[in-house]
C-alpha cells in the first residue's frame, strides 16, 4: 500500500550497494513494528500506537510487542521480555519515538537495562512536550539512535517513515485540525444508491464487508450518525465483531424528532449521547435522561462545533455512518479526513433513492474533491474504495499539550503559570491519571495489600468491593483479570448502568480518599515516588475532566476539585516529611 504524503517529501536515495542493503532492512523491521503497532488501535487511544522488533547482529528477530492498551506495558518492555538474553548487542525498531508520561522512562530504561545498542525510530514523537525526549535519553546512554528521514535517507527508508506516519495518522491529523480524526463510512450500489426509493438498505455489502465495518468501529473512539438513520434502520452500533473495545454512540439531531423506542436508547453495552439544538423537546430530553443517554446541547448545530467540542474531551479517532445530508454537511464544514466506501456489484435504480453523499453546492466536474492515496481493496464480492480528504502532514506538528486539557470552567484557565492541568495520560504531568500505565498496591479490609493493575482497576471495583451479591462479587473479579484501564473502565460502567442498586451509595465520598493515596504506593522506573509530587510544589493541580463536571470542577477558594485537592495534600505532606537527600 503506497501512501504519498506530499511531493516535497523526496529525501535523497543512497545508491551503495551494502548501504542500500542495511537500508532495507531497517525499514522492513521499522514497518514491522508500524504493523505490530496497529493491532491495538482504538485500545490505544487517546496515544499512539506504539510497536517494536528487536533484531539480532545476524538479522533475527529476537522479540517484539506493541502497546495493548493505554495503561499496560509499553511495546519496548513487552519486546525486551521476549527477548531475554538475546537482546544484548541488538537494534531495537521503534514506530515511533517511545513516550508515555511526563518523568516516566520506563521504556528507554527497559531498552538500555537489556543491552541494546541500537535504536532505529521511524518518526519523532507527536507531542510537544515528548517529542526528542527519548531519543536524547537514549542517545546520552551511549545507544546510537537513528531516526528516519534524518540520520537515514533513501527510497525505501522514505516508504518506511511513510508508513509510520499511517500508522498515527489520527493523532497526527487530529493534531493539525484541532478536531478528532474523522472517517466516513459508507455502502453503495454500482449505481451509487445507499438504499431503494423506499428507504430500504438491508443488506447492501456482504457480510464480509460488514464484519469489516464492526472492525472499524473498534478502532474509534465514537461512532455518529444523524436522526434519520435512527428513524429508518434503528441501528446498535456496536462493534459485535471487532473486539473488547466498544465505542461511544453519537446521534446529531437538530429536532430531537427521534423515536422513543431505540436500541439507541439501551446503554447497558455501550453509551449513547445525543447532541442537539438548545432548547429541543425538553420532555423527550428529560426521556433519554432517565434512559441514561447523556445529552449535550448546542445553539446552533452544524459539525464543525461539535467536533470541536469532542476533541476537548479528549477523543481521537470518529466513524461517521450517516446518511447523505449529514455526509455533506460534514464534508464541507471540513472535518471528514478520510473516506471508506464499499461498493457492492447490485444496481437499484431509483430516481429519488438516496445517494453517500447531498448537496455540496458543486457544479463543475473541476470542483470535485480529489481523494489522496487511494486504496483499493476487494472484499468478497465487494470492492472497498479508501483515500484521505486530507493529506497527512509529513512534518510533525507541534502540540501544545495545555490545550488537549483546556475546556469548560471560565473560572480558571490551565495557562495560568500557578495552576497545573491534567486529564489523559498523554498530558504533561499524566502519570496522575487513573489510566496511568503503573500497577498500585491498595490495603483491603483485612489489611493486606492487593496489587491493581492500574488506578482506574482500582476505582471500578470499588464500586462493588462489599457488596453482599454474587453479581458484585463477579464483576470485582473481572475487573481484575482484564489487562487494560479501558477494559476496567467498560466492565464497571456497564455493570453501574445494569445493576445501579449493586453500587455503593457512598463511593465517591469513600473510593475518593483512597485513590490518591496510590501515589504512596507508586512504583515507577526512572523516578522516585516523591519527586513526580515535589516537581508540583506550589502549584495548584486540576483534574480537567471534561466528561464528569463534578470532578473537573474547580473553584480557587473553595478547592472544589476532588482530585487535584488530595495531590495536592499528599504533596505537602511528602514536602513536609521528606529531606532533601530522600529523593
Amino acid at each position: 500500500m503506497a501512501f504519498a504524503l506530499g511531493a516535497h517529501f523526496s529525501p535523497p536515495i543512497c545508491k551503495v550497494g551494502n548501504i542500500s542493503h542495511a537500508h532495507a532492512d531497517d525499514a522492513a523491521y521499522v514497518r514491522r513494528a508500524a504493523d505490530l503497532s496497529e493491532k491495538s488501535a482504538g485500545f490505544t487511544s487517546p496515544h499512539p500506537n506504539f510497536g517494536c522488533v528487536i533484531a539480532t547482529s545476524s538479522g533475527k528477530v529476537a522479540g517484539e510487542g506493541y502497546l495493548y492498551a493505554q495503561g499496560t506495558k509499553p511495546a519496548e518492555v513487552l519486546a525486551v521480555e521476549a527477548g531475554g538474553e538475546r537482546c544484548r548487542g541488538a537494534t531495537a525498531y521503534l514506530n515511533l519515538e517511545p513516550g508515555d508520561c511526563h518523568g516516566d522512562h520506563t521504556a528507554v530504561s527497559a531498552l538500555v537495562q537489556a543491552g541494546i545498542t541500537r535504536a532505529v525510530v521511524g518518526i519523532r514523537h507527536p507531542l510537544q512536550h515528548l517529542r526528542g525526549k527519548a531519543v536524547c535519553a537514549l542517545r546520552s546512554q551511549g545507544l546510537q539512535v537513528d531516526v528516519l528521514g534524518e540520520d537515514l535517507q533513501s527510497k525505501v527508508i522514505e516508504e518506511a517513515r511513510k508508513s509510520c506516519l499511517l500508522v498515527n495518522a489520527p493523532l497526527i491529523l487530529r493534531a493539525c485540525s484541532r478536531v478528532p480524526f474523522s472517517v466516513l463510512k459508507y455502502a453503495m450500489t454500482l449505481d451509487g444508491k445507499i438504499a431503494a426509493s423506499s428507504g430500504h438498505a438491508s443488506w447492501i455489502s456482504s457480510k464480509m464487508s460488514r464484519s469489516r465495518v464492526f472492525e472499524l468501529r473498534g478502532r474509534s473512539d465514537a461512532v455518529i450518525v444523524g436522526g434519520n438513520t435512527v428513524r429508518k434502520d434503528n441501528p446498535r452500533l456496536t462493534a459485535r465483531d471487532g473486539g473488547g473495545h466498544m465505542p461511544m454512540r453519537i446521534v446529531l439531531s437538530q429536532t430531537l424528532n427521534l423515536p422513543k423506542e431505540a436500541n439507541l436508547w439501551d446503554v447497558s453495552d455501550a453509551s449513547t449521547i445525543v447532541v442537539t439544538q438548545r432548547g429541543a423537546r425538553r420532555n423527550f430530553q428529560k426521556f433519554l435522561a432517565s434512559k441514561g443517554v447523556e445529552v449535550v446541547e448546542f445553539d446552533i448545530l452544524n459539525p464543525r462545533d461539535v467536533m470541536e467540542y469532542f476533541h476537548d474531551r479528549g477523543y481521537l479517532s470518529i466513524l461517521w455512518e450517516c446518511g447523505g445530508t449529514l455526509a455533506a454537511s460534514a464534508i464541507s464544514s471540513r472535518v471528514i479526513h478520510k473516506v471508506f466506501a464499499f461498493v457492492a456489484p447490485k444496481i437499484i435504480g431509483g430516481k429519488n433513492a438516496p445517494t453517500p453523499v447531498g448537496e455540496l453546492g458543486m457544479v463543475e466536474m473541476s470542483q470535485a474533491l480529489d481523494l489522496i492515496d487511494i486504496c483499493y481493496e476487494q472484499v468478497g464480492p465487494d470492492m472497498l474504495i479508501s483515500g484521505f480528504l486530507q493529506p497527512v502532514p509529513d512534518l510533525m506538528p507541534v502540540i501544545p499539550s495545555e490545550d488537549e486539557t483546556f475546556a469548560i470552567d471560565p473560572t480558571v484557565t490551565p495557562y495560568e503559570s500557578s495552576v497545573i492541568s491534567f486529564y489523559k495520560t498523554w498530558d504533561p504531568y499524566g502519570a496522575f491519571s487513573n489510566f496511568s500505565p503503573h500497577p498500585i498496591q491498595m490495603p483491603d479490609g483485612d489489611g493486606n495489600y492487593v496489587t491493581w493493575s492500574s488506578v482506574e482497576h482500582y476505582y471500578q471495583a470499588q464500586k462493588f468491593i462489599g457488596v453482599n451479591d454474587p453479581a458484585a462479587q463477579d464483576c470485582v473479579e473481572k475487573i481484575k483479570a482484564v489487562r487494560s484501564p479501558e477494559e476496567a473502565a467498560r466492565i464497571g460502567r456497564s455493570m453501574q448502568r445494569q445493576y445501579p442498586d449493586l453500587v455503593w451509595s457512598s463511593v465517591f465520598l469513600k473510593g475518593i480518599s483512597n485513590w490518591l493515596l496510590y501515589f504512596d504506593y507508586m512504583d515507577i522506573i526512572g523516578i522516585t515516588k516523591s519527586v513526580i509530587l515535589l516537581s508540583t510544589a506550589d502549584k495548584d493541580l486540576l483534574y480537567y475532566f471534561v466528561y464528569f463536571l463534578f470532578f473537573g470542577s474547580y473553584k480557587k477558594k473553595k478547592k472544589m476539585d476532588h482530585l487535584g485537592g488530595p495531590c495536592m495534600q499528599l504533596m505537602n505532606e511528602v514536602r513536609h516529611n521528606s529531606s532533601p537527600h530522600s529523593y
